[in-house]
Formats: C-alpha cells, structure tokens, sequence
C-alpha cells in the first residue's frame, strides 16, 4: 500500500511540474523561432566545381530532412556543369575525328600520288 501511494505522489508531482512548465513559460517567455541552418560551405560560383567539393558537401538538416532549395541549388549547379562538360568533350570528339580523317585522306593522296611533292 505504502508503495502505490508513493506512486501516486510521484506521479502527481511530474503531472504539476509539466502543467507549469508548459502554461507558465517560464519568465523570459516561449524560445524565439531558431533560424534555419544554411549551407556552410556552398560549391564554388568562381570556378569549376572539382571532385572534392562534391566529395565535401554537406546539406544542413531541416525538419522533414534536408532544405530543399539547398539541394535544388546544388543538383542544378551540377547539371549544368556536367552539361557543359559533354558539350566540350562532344566538341573536341568532333574537331579529333575531322583531324582523324584529314590526315587519312592525306595520307590517301600521298600514297595515290607518291611521286607529287605537297
């Protein structure tokens, strides 16, 4: 009997003080809204973005995850320089290949014509 009488003390005891806790608030009144976190270390605007500042890129948590326009940013930066990158390399596959057949048509005409000086 002793015991479930201290039970219910203790019991009543934590109801009181989380009743006050939360209709007094305290003197100084509810916390202030925290500010959302924002991305420390962005990808760089003042170059190329390298391995390494994908490698090191850490999107701050929010409350169902992560910030959406942090990652939006970040995918959308990444999109356009890997579009970028295929533009330069489909360039210079291009410029190689019409090299590749120039000088195979060179050497075309010089074995045709091996007596012609060019």
């Amino acid at each position: 009997m002793v015991m479930f009488l201290f039970l219910v003390v203790a019991l009543a005891v934590v109801v009181a003080a989380v009743t006050l806790a939360v209709v007094g608030g305290g003197e100084s009144g509810p916390l202030p809204e925290a500010g959302p976190e924002r991305l420390q270390d962005p990808l760089p605007a003042d170059r190329p973005v390298h391995r390494a500042d994908v490698e090191t890129l850490r999107f701050p948590l929010a409350p169902r995850g992560y910030r959406m326009a942090d990652v939006d940013d970040a995918l959308g930066r990444l999109a356009a320089e890997l579009a970028e990158r295929d533009a330069r390399i489909a360039d210079l596959e291009s410029a190689l290949a019409g090299a590749r057949a120039a000088a195979a048509h060179a050497r075309l005409e010089k074995h045709d014509h091996p007596g012609d000086q060019r």
